[in-house]
């Protein structure tokens, strides 16, 4: 971040959402790519030209299924929008409509560093870690992952049991800051 100066800054670009399945009966699902539509984020650079904070919201309403691999047949538009019908009542959207995130410390290492925080997801907040690097002039990648069941969602299962969404969700953030 040494290009960035004092100052506020917004945050743009895509965030992404990975699933992947579990059970006896996994290989009829598919591993979901689910981008988020609507975000909004900023960073404030503090004097001494460290980060001083990171805020973050997700509009949950706006997920969009991007694609599905595995399964026995290939994913439909019918059951992208089965999907968000389903992510939308796992995720409680109608009571908790965002996600949002809060920075809570800074800390650089030889290939990027970490962003420590909170997220609250669902009602419910807990501790959430972001992996970053620099991805280009201004441009960073954050990663982590986050358990449904950390913050109180019983991740979707059908076919009594045999077919479940894995607990485990991997997020990626390609994130420029301008």
């Amino acid at each position: 971040m040494a290009s960035l100066q004092a100052g506020r800054y917004t945050l743009a670009g895509r965030i992404t959402l990975r699933t992947s399945r579990d059970g006896l009966a996994a290989q009829a699902g598919h591993d979901l790519t689910i981008d988020v539509g609507r975000w909004s984020g900023e960073l404030l650079i503090g004097a001494d030209l460290a980060p001083a904070s990171l805020d973050a919201r997700l509009e949950l309403s706006s997920l969009v299924v991007r694609a599905g691999t595995g399964g026995v047949k290939p994913l439909t538009d019918r059951d992208k929008r089965e999907i968000l019908a389903t992510t939308r009542k796992v995720l409680s959207i109608d009571q908790h409509p965002e996600a949002s995130f809060a920075a809570s410390g800074f800390s650089r290492d030889a290939d990027g560093g970490t962003i420590d925080g909170t997220l609250t997801l669902a009602g419910q907040s807990g501790p959430l870690r972001l992996a970053v690097r620099e991805n280009g002039p201004d441009r960073y990648l954050a990663t982590t992952t986050v358990r449904q069941t950390s913050f109180g969602i019983k991740p979707y299962s059908g076919f009594l049991g045999a077919l479940r969404v894995s607990d485990a969700v991997e997020i990626e953030a390609d994130v420029a800051i301008s």
